[in-house]
């Protein structure tokens, strides 16, 4: 228990990122911990479209990812030594450990860990349906869109880990639920599996026309709300269904990750619908987590609220992982399994 492996970033992208932007590190952990640390060994860390932001030098919502430092993100994992009286060996916790096996924790600092319970939801979860992306979901779908029994709302990436659930909760509150995703299989487990009413497969519709077109089939009514992952020719298509009056959540903008300019073909239709666009980080509304989580965890408690999970094994394969994830190539949530 004396060495730890990390993942760093390294260099800065020039356009896509590539598997040498990162760089595999030991290091020694201390001996002893200090009054009020914790070392939590992590059993599972996240893998999501925003670190590729962060890994530019650019302005945003967030600082940069720092050079030659861990690589930041969500972990979950188990107390294995503690100079705490909030934290016991054993205890299951929740954290932003990086892409690392272990960390030590300042315990007395808000917000570094969170203990959860295992009884009825899997550890994995908490960094999935029961996590940051259920909360992302669910604060666009309640707080943003807001749909009325019988409207419609459509979800980019839709058998990604934030789109599946917020067609899921839509259908909980009475809403129609069409999705976006990308081929088939994806398509036939959003519609059967998690209960979507339709799925359009975006890599059949090379065009405006032919997208909106499916649109126009698949939302007869017109779409009320917009779940935005995307960005692009998807986005494009939806504000041309939209009804007046609909509202767009912007979460994520993964069709211009990599630096490419991605301009809407409309723009006037935002004020030709008088549509709502918002776009939101989930960080910055803390106050509405618990009642989130609350929720979340008792949908996926129930078996109400279903989710699935890519899962690479071992540290080392997190690059190709998170390189595969910007591609599309997971099917859910994309997690790192390093226990």
């Amino acid at each position: 228990m004396t060495i730890n492996h990390q993942i760093h970033l390294v260099s800065r992208p020039a356009g896509e990122a590539v598997a040498d932007n990162f760089h595999m590190v030991r290091t020694r952990l201390p001996t002893t911990l200090a009054d009020g640390q914790v070392l939590v060994r992590h059993h599972y860390m996240s893998l999501d479209p925003y670190m590729r932001g962060r890994m530019n030098d650019a302005k945003s919502y967030a600082a940069p990812q720092p050079l030659n430092e861990v690589m930041q993100g969500g972990t979950v994992g188990e107390v294995v030594d503690s100079k705490s009286p909030a934290f016991a060996v054993g205890d299951k916790v929740v954290g932003m450990g990086g892409w690392q096996e272990y960390q030590v924790v300042d315990a007395g600092k808000p917000g570094m860990l969170r203990k959860v319970s295992t009884e009825h939801v899997p550890l994995s979860a908490y960094l999935g349906a029961v996590g940051m992306p259920g909360v992302t979901a669910w604060y666009g779908l309640t707080q943003i869109i807001a749909p009325k029994e019988g409207q419609t709302v459509l979800v980019s990436a839709a058998s990604g880990a934030v789109g599946s659930a917020v067609g899921q909760l839509a259908k909980v509150r009475g809403a129609r639920a069409v999705g976006i995703a990308g081929g088939p299989q994806k398509c036939a487990y959003v519609v059967d599996e998690l209960g979507f009413d339709a799925c359009i497969d975006y890599r059949q519709h090379a065009d405006l026309k032919s997208f909106s077109q499916a649109l126009k089939q698949a939302c007869p009514d017109g779409i009320d709300g917009v779940f935005e992952n995307v960005g692009g020719l998807g986005l494009d298509a939806a504000l041309q269904r939209m009804n007046a009056f609909g509202r767009i959540a912007l979460c994520g903008m993964i069709a211009g990750y990599d630096g490419q300019p991605i301009p809407l073909q409309q723009p006037q239709l935002l004020l030709t619908h008088r549509l709502r666009l918002e776009g939101f980080i989930v960080s910055e509304h803390m106050e509405l987590w618990p009642q989130a989580l609350t929720e979340l965890a008792t949908l996926v408690g129930t078996g109400k609220l279903k989710y699935r999970e890519t899962v690479a094994e071992g540290l080392a394969a997190a690059p190709e992982a998170f390189l595969g994830l910007l591609k599309g190539r997971n099917f859910g949530k994309q997690l790192v399994k390093l226990v």
